[in-house]
């Protein structure tokens, strides 16, 4: 019986690890689920995805090669690089599924912090209400909800996964599960370098609750210390490696704020404050922006009453290390694992980030679920009285965390947000006026950077973006003024240069445009857009082969830059049509009367838009070869495509007379209809087309240039009705 029990009891437990993980996928699932519809943020979604040439390629050996040896947004983190680039390969750039991957990651990594906690501490249901709580917090919503937050998301997974592994090793000590234990840890430091603290989370994890560190006597135990740190050298040595080529990428990348700029005292100031401004949003979850600014300087009471507030509870939790050992661990994990990030290395000009909690907020839960559960130790029915406030308290954080994502939806739902919670925020500001252009309400944008430049008058970006939206109304001169101001304030600003070329090239001045495309190279010698548009100016002063090779470029550098492709093939179109035609007029002086000559040269012309010498050299090749039905069709074409439709049904009755199976002219004979909107006439000539076979798809495909013609909505739509007519009576047949 007694055995019997056992069994029922492992059963039970077994039976609700499964319930447990369903119900963390479903209450994961009710906040973040929305994101399938999201689109791209205009912060860091476009460095990783949206603007980035490599990345929207796709995968693939070259792109690969470039993940490993690319300091691109000054960070180095290959593995997340291969994963922005295979989303690419399977989705393209539809952001819904490049959210949903990131979603994934939230979910497994949830599922595997249950997993890891569970079979380190034995305790069932604190292992899932911490795993909950990393799930649902709306801290977390930053690094899910933003497709730039991949970083996050995956790193957190291969940092689960190398505690899972270190719970191997330690049951099973050996190579084999030790260099487990290596390559997970070196792949998520190749996803985001912030894992450099998880050998000392690890050596925490040996004191509680692995327990290998024991009370045994002083010097027994500083013995076992040793034994531990001599253990996790490799380790070691991996973040410390990391870290190097982490400062040498962030520092070249110009994303290390300078000590003149941010002095040591303000960045140690600012660390104080943002450890307790942390714990604070994470038991009052309010306020959340995508950028919180830098103040500068903390007022004195704010920086000792946050290092106060610190000392104590460091001192407390010390004091309650034999008792309450994982007191201690959630605490040290939670200071530990933000020193990266904390701001005493200043990167970026934030003071602060949500997407920086994704991992050192788990210490915080674990200090909250373990105490909990001991303060609750005499109460007689625990288990039951302690879930109606777990299960209030996690109602309250899906409720706020779905909420909060929902904020994320497009670049002006998340920055209008953030300047209602943080305000004079000079990047909120720039940011939604950038969203607003897009949405043309370019007014209200105006008014943003103007705001953003009350915050900071110094900052180029608000200058280029309010030359872009004047530009957008016209106004050059003052769009042009604004540019010249970035230019000014930061000379290494490629994009005004850029937009100075562009207001030159609008303006005609092609000369004055090539020299700032040149400069916008000289900053960034793959700006595909730069390379384009010098391409446009010099074909606009005939220049064609110098013109060709910057298309040329711009298409290797973003093949998928349908303008530039498109310039590329109708410069050398015309080149070679060039060509074709000196060719022909030569051929032609020597034999004048050769008809097929004439009618080449009518194509080229044709292909040239240059309607009436087409049409003068299709007369003569008709002059030599009368009633030639492809002479005559591409003649009634001309005259339709100049307007003149009456010479054009000419050209097709003489064509059909000609050859009155041919069903080409009828099809070109109700275009003329089509255009002018006679229905009537149209469908007429439609259904003789139809009667003699007449194909719409295989006819655009063996002459492409018809395309002015065919592309008429109305034209298409009744052939489509008369196809769907004929199909219907031969059914009813």
């Amino acid at each position: 019986m007694v055995r019997q029990g056992i069994h029922k009891a492992a059963w039970l437990h077994f039976r609700w690890q499964y319930v447990i993980c369903l119900l963390l996928v479903l209450s994961t699932l009710a906040v973040y689920m929305q994101v399938r519809h999201f689109g791209y943020i205009d912060y860091d979604d476009d460095l990783y995805v949206v603007e980035n040439r490599r990345v929207q390629k796709g995968l693939s050996f070259e792109n690969a090669a470039w993940a490993f040896k690319t300091g691109y947004a000054a960070n180095w983190h290959p593995v997340t690089w291969l994963t922005h680039l295979l989303d690419v390969h399977l989705y393209g750039l539809n952001a819904g599924a490049h959210h949903l991957t990131n979603l994934l990651f939230h979910i497994v990594n949830t599922l595997l912090l249950f997993v890891t906690l569970r079979k380190m501490t034995g305790a069932l249901w604190r292992s899932a209400l911490v795993a909950a709580l990393f799930a649902l917090h709306p801290l977390h919503v930053e690094s899910v909800a933003q497709v730039a937050g991949r970083k996050d998301v995956l790193s957190t997974f291969f940092w689960i996964l190398t505690m899972l592994a270190y719970t191997r090793y330690v049951e099973r000590p050996g190579l084999s599960s030790y260099g487990a234990v290596c390559i997970c840890f070196m792949l998520g430091l190749m996803a985001k370098p912030m894992l450099v603290t998880l050998p000392l989370v690890l050596l925490l994890l040996d004191y509680w609750p692995l327990g290998r560190v024991r009370p045994a006597g002083r010097a027994a135990g500083r013995k076992a210390v040793l034994g531990l740190i001599k253990e996790k050298l490799p380790l070691f040595v991996l973040a410390a490696a990391s870290g190097g080529v982490t400062f040498v990428v962030q520092t070249r990348g110009g994303a290390v704020g300078s000590l003149v700029q941010y002095p040591l005292g303000i960045r140690a100031a600012n660390a104080l404050v943002s450890y307790v401004r942390y714990m604070a949003k994470t038991f009052w979850p309010a306020k959340l922006a995508i950028f919180y600014p830098h103040p500068g300087t903390w007022p004195f009471w704010q920086t000792a009453g946050a290092l106060l507030l610190l000392l104590v509870i460091s001192a407390a939790v010390i004091r309650a290390r034999q008792a309450r050992p994982y007191l201690a661990v959630g605490w040290l994990w939670y200071l530990g694992t933000l020193v990266p990030v904390i701001g005493l290395i200043q990167v970026g000009a934030q003071a602060m980030a949500d997407r920086y909690t994704y991992v050192p907020l788990t210490g915080l839960f674990i200090m909250v679920v373990w105490g909990g559960y001991d303060l609750a130790a005499g109460w007689h029915y625990r288990k039951w009285q302690l879930a109606l406030p777990v299960m209030v308290c996690l109602l309250a954080l899906l409720t706020t965390a779905r909420l909060q994502t929902g904020y994320w939806r497009n670049s002006r739902t998340i920055f209008s947000h953030a300047i209602r919670v943080a305000p004079n925020n000079l990047i909120a500001h720039n940011n939604l006026g950038m969203a607003l252009k897009e949405e043309g309400r370019v007014k209200e944008a105006i008014r943003h950077y103007q705001q953003a430049l009350e915050v900071d008058a110094n900052y180029a970006y608000a200058h280029n973006n309010w030359g872009n939206a004047l530009s957008y109304l016209g106004k050059y001169a003052e769009a042009a003024e604004h540019y010249k101001k970035a230019i000014e304030i930061d000379p290494q600003h490629a994009k005004a240069y850029y937009n100075l070329g562009n207001i030159a090239l609008l303006q005609s001045r092609e000369k004055g445009a090539i020299g700032y495309y040149q400069a916008a190279l000289r900053i960034d010698p793959y700006y595909p857009g730069a390379h384009n548009n010098i391409g446009t100016a010099l074909a606009r002063l005939d220049r064609i082969d110098e013109a060709i090779a910057h298309f040329q470029k711009a298409v290797q550098v973003s093949p998928g830059d349908r303008m530039a492709l498109s310039n590329l093939r109708n410069l050398i179109l015309q080149r070679e049509a060039d060509r074709m035609v000196a060719s022909l007029q030569t051929r032609l002086a020597e034999n004048p009367e050769n008809y097929r000559m004439h009618f080449e040269l009518a194509r080229v012309y044709r292909g040239r838009r240059e309607w009436d010498k087409a049409l003068e050299h299709y007369q003569k090749s008709l002059s030599l070869m009368p009633a030639w039905v492809e002479a005559l069709n591409d003649s009634g074409v001309v005259h339709a495509l100049k307007g003149n439709y009456e010479q054009a049904r000419a050209c097709f009755k003489e064509s059909i007379a000609a050859e009155p199976e041919n069903p080409q002219a009828y099809y070109y004979m109700a275009g003329t209809y089509a255009r002018k909107a006679k229905a009537g006439e149209a469908v007429e000539w439609l259904k003789r087309a139809v009667a003699r076979g007449f194909d719409d798809w295989d006819l655009m495909r063996k002459d492409p240039n018809l395309e002015e013609i065919k592309k008429t909505a109305y034209y298409r739509t009744l052939l489509m009705q008369i196809h769907q007519s004929q199909k219907n009576e031969s059914n009813a047949g």
